[in-house]
């Protein structure tokens, strides 16, 4: 029996139970959509999180000041004051450094006529809008004038512009921060969802405006400190050579001999922890929609052994006027082998429409973002067609195994 008979005859048997085809196969297409939609839904988020933390800026290098310990309780990460504005000052002349931006952020209600936001305030100098890469859109950024003079500009993200001013321009007009007047002088160019959403819901001021006026700390010596300084390397290369520079340096200033009172990280450490969560949750999730797969499977499992069973007076004449074993098996393992590999198919399809409908939707005002590869796609498929060929061997055998004169007897 040649392979062209096989697959003609198994054809007409899967026509003939159209019905119970259809619902074979619809086992098989939803595990194959299932995993190819859940794996975009991981691969897109990947990709989502490894565009927004590249989209602060690029070469970065985080400083924060060590965890301050209360009585032996370990405190946040970024709550010592261990770090100064002369610490960002000194780093700035550090080998293989090419920016320095330190930054104090405070929480506070914001006003402006009969509206109000709460939001995030960052005391930044000039350096930030490089270093972060942030833009300004309307108006100028911090200068060093204003750092030098703790002056009352701010600079306001799109976000709060909007919810301030819904009806006229911002520029020049004068907000209520901490029950003090501050002097709009620029909004940020709107960035949306990702890395950079930070920048459209938060109030900019000159760094020593908000070390006097909002957060009010200082250190051991007097000197006001900083929560982070962001260091920008002078390239991809040289950020392994920055990192040690940037630790000798402070180390000499902190005078350290023991444990660090500061700590530092790199966007590549921040994308690879958060890469891994997200890898472990597309694993995980990937698995689970696996399950539909095996599901699938053995309903080709199950049509196969009700099939054998219908064609059991069948498989005797066949075996009667001389169709051998393989013969048998081949017709039957073809069966199976077409119900996966048109499920799969069907599903790939049916992925990809589930994952560009999933694009259209909005989580927490963020998009959901997905991306279909094709090992994803050749994976659900491939694996479709063995789970196919794996529940199709049992039936398959047990109809070649037949005694002829047992089958012709079967009623």
């Amino acid at each position: 029996m040649s392979p062209l008979d096989s697959l003609r005859g198994a054809l007409w048997s899967l026509w003939a139970s159209k019905l119970r085809t259809f619902l074979t196969l619809l086992g098989v297409v939803i595990g194959v959509g299932a995993v190819i939609s859940v794996m975009s839904i991981g691969r897109g988020s990947r990709e989502a999180v490894t565009q927004q933390i590249e989209s602060i800026g690029s070469n970065l290098i985080f400083v924060r000041p060590q965890a301050i310990r209360d009585q032996n309780v370990r405190g946040q990460l970024g709550s010592g004051l261990t770090l100064s504005l002369s610490d960002a000052e000194a780093l700035a002349d550090a080998p293989n450094v090419a920016g320095v931006a330190p930054e104090v952020n405070s929480f506070a209600q914001v006003q402006a006529g009969g509206n109000n936001t709460a939001t995030r305030v960052l005391g930044v100098t000039p350096s930030y809008e490089q270093v972060r890469n942030f833009s300004v859109a309307d108006g100028r950024f911090i200068t060093d004038t204003d750092v030098d003079a703790r002056s009352l500009n701010a600079v306001l993200g799109s976000r709060v512009a909007t919810t301030l001013f819904p009806d006229s321009d911002p520029l020049g007009q004068t907000i209520q921060l901490n029950r003090r007047p501050y002097r709009v002088v620029g909004v940020l160019k709107t960035v949306g969802g990702g890395g950079q959403g930070v920048q459209d819901d938060a109030v900019l001021l000159p760094i020593t405006t908000v070390q006097t006026r909002l957060v009010n700390q200082r250190q051991a010596g007097g000197a006001n400190p900083v929560q982070l300084i962001t260091v920008q390397a002078t390239g991809e290369k040289t950020m392994d050579a920055a990192k040690e520079a940037i630790t000798a340096l402070l180390r000499e200033r902190h005078r350290i001999t023991g444990v660090d009172d500061f700590v530092l990280t790199s966007q590549d450490d921040l994308i690879a922890a958060r890469t891994e969560v997200t890898n472990v949750l597309t694993i995980l999730l990937g698995s689970i929609a696996g399950i539909s797969l095996v599901v699938g499977g053995i309903g080709i499992m199950n049509i196969m052994l009700v099939s054998v069973t219908e064609r059991t007076r069948e498989i005797g004449i066949r075996k009667a006027v001389g169709a051998k074993r393989r013969d048998i098996l081949s017709q039957f393992l073809t069966e199976a082998m077409m119900l996966s590999i048109a499920g799969g198919g069907i599903g790939l399809g049916a992925g990809f429409g589930v994952a560009r409908l999933l694009e259209k939707l909005t989580l927490s005002g963020q998009a959901v973002q997905t991306l279909v590869t094709w090992d994803v796609a050749v994976l659900a498929v491939g694996v479709a067609v063995a789970i196919g060929l794996f529940f199709g061997i049992y039936p398959a055998m047990r109809a070649a195994r037949m005694d002829p004169i047992e089958a012709l007897r079967h009623q």
